[in-house]
């Protein structure tokens, strides 16, 4: 079974000092979806160049593509990738991407069960492993996902229901998390988690260059849509989850933690510890976060000035808003607000 260990979160400032470097590998199969097997590694090169002019000794990306052996692999739109490496040169990955499949799984399944032991042995050793759509397949044949929360294409459900009955399907969502093992739905879906996982690894202003890059139209938030096991819904302190909700009821107000923790009965000290245990932030940090999603989205969705959104956002003045959005988003309110209303614009 997969350690229950994701990826711990860096800062802006510094992503890793004296790191090795990030080993990306690329499972090939025939049938495989092209785009779903170079994304993600385009997604995490973008973010190694965005963080690299801050911090120099920023993770350097390692890809490379896997195979049984080093026979090209056909994609159903007519391309051959030559796999760089055999499973048996390979010992220990950090993150390893399992694309997705063109219609039914079986045949690769069953061609590449090889990948069965090596992916046991990969999550043993703690590799973060992201499938897309049916590539979610190989986790599940191979045990992984038994008892655990999962996603795969929707066409696929139903057989996908009855080959792993052990597997929590969650066919509401389009992205699931359970420890290091992460499945998206779709290719789409995949972007989106893509985003969430250089945050944690590179880095919230470099997650943001990755949007700007990869997504120019106007997007919601994909947290109604992903099941994590480490989000705000899944931990167990109820006293938190209620003040998370005042938070959420009240960031637009002028806010003391102090009073907040008086009000739910903990000392200041005590308030920090429990956020940061259940949250992996401090209630101050929430609040700050809950602020700028919703300027984020304003930005995006409403023509209010600079100044009303600060001030609905629960900021005192345009000058202190503009400051705390640009070191969360690596940009400004207007420049974000340029950036993701451009493609919306142009089509009127």
């Amino acid at each position: 079974m997969a350690k229950k260990t994701p990826i711990k979160p860096t800062t802006d400032k510094k992503v890793s000092e004296g790191s090795p470097p990030l080993h990306v590998a690329t499972l090939l199969y025939d049938n495989l979806l092209g785009t779903s097997a170079t994304l993600p590694v385009e997604m995490l090169r973008t973010a190694e160049a965005s963080a690299r002019p801050v911090n120099p000794e920023t993770r350097r990306v390692e890809a490379f593509t896997l195979s049984i052996d080093k026979t090209p692999v056909a994609s159903p739109s007519g391309f051959y990738i030559n796999p760089a490496k055999s499973i048996d040169e390979v010992h220990q990955c950090d993150i390893i991407s399992l694309p997705a499949l063109w219609r039914n799984p079986r045949p690769a399944l069953k061609k590449y069960q090889h990948y069965i032991p090596w992916l046991q042995q990969q999550a043993q050793q703690g590799a973060v492993m992201i499938a897309v759509g049916t590539g979610v397949c190989f986790l599940a044949e191979a045990g992984l996902l038994n008892n655990q929360p999962a996603t795969t294409h929707w066409h696929y459900f139903d057989r996908f229901q009855k080959d792993y009955p052990e597997v929590e399907l969650k066919r509401q969502y389009f992205i699931t998390q359970a420890g290091n093992l992460y499945c998206a739905a779709s290719v789409n879906a995949m972007a989106e988690l893509m985003v969430h996982l250089v945050a944690r690894l590179y880095g919230r202003g470099a997650a943001t260059q990755v949007e700007r890059n990869f997504f120019h139209e106007i997007r919601s938030t994909f947290e109604p849509t992903s099941y994590f096991s480490d989000d705000v819904q899944q931990h167990p302190d109820e006293q938190v989850v209620q003040a998370q909700i005042w938070f959420e009821d009240n960031f637009s107000k002028p806010v003391k933690i102090s009073e907040v923790a008086q009000q739910f009965d903990f000392s200041v000290r005590t308030f920090n510890r429990r956020f940061k245990n259940a949250l992996g932030k401090t209630p101050l940090e929430y609040l700050q976060t809950t602020r700028l999603n919703n300027a984020r989205e304003l930005l995006q969705k409403s023509n209010l000035s600079i100044s009303e959104i600060a001030a609905l956002s629960g900021y005192q003045d345009a000058a202190s808003f503009s400051k705390t959005f640009s070191q969360h988003f690596g940009t400004s309110p207007s420049k974000y607000r340029e950036t993701v209303r451009a493609k919306l614009f142009s089509t009127h």
